[in-house]
């Protein structure tokens, strides 16, 4: 299928899913991340979830890299030219929804992507090679381009990836790791 019919198709099923379903995956995908090992990784980039799409509740995962004296990274979204920019969030952020739900630091210190050793991405679906479908603007496939070469990138997400996105392109950075729940 391809990336259009792909994200309103998995845009439905994720709005379907029941609170309690949710919170399993949510468990589940969190002790897998509980067991990584991230003692040679300290600059961390999360994303914040947009609630009213149902994305995975990235605060218990904030919660536990914080406990690990970890340098947590979060983005604000750029829609004129499709890019983000980076900001340490810490006890003294303050957060701001925009108006396409996505909660955003006003007043955090700037960070350059290179800086940024582990980047989770939010997704809709993804395929077995590890490419993606988000929504549709390309803002994580310019920013994981902006980054150091080795970065890990980990997509999170509710549903096992398909067999392939068929109109995927030069521009579509596919992830080194991809976390559903098991």
């Amino acid at each position: 299928m391809k990336k259009k019919e792909l994200r309103e198709a998995y845009k439905l099923k994720r709005k379907n899913l029941s609170e309690t379903e949710i919170a399993n995956f949510e468990l589940n995908i969190y002790e897998q991340i509980f067991k990584f090992d991230f003692s040679n990784f300290q600059n961390i980039h999360i994303f914040l979830p947009i609630e009213k799409q149902k994305e995975i509740n990235t605060y218990p995962i904030i919660d536990f890299l914080k406990k690990q004296k970890k340098t947590i990274i979060i983005s604000k979204s750029d829609f004129k030219t499709n890019t983000l920019q980076h900001f340490i969030f810490d006890e003294l952020t303050t957060l701001e929804v925009n108006k396409y739900g996505i909660p955003e630091p006003i007043n955090a210190k700037e960070i350059n992507a290179k800086t940024i050793d582990i980047v989770f991405v939010p997704l809709l679906i993804s395929d077995q090679q590890k490419y993606r479908v988000g929504y549709g603007k390309g803002f994580y496939d310019r920013f994981l381009s902006e980054c150091k070469k080795e970065v890990v990138s980990i997509g999170l997400n509710f549903f096992q990836p398909i067999d392939n996105i068929s109109d995927c392109n030069q521009y579509d950075v596919p992830l080194n790791y991809i976390i559903v729940p098991k």
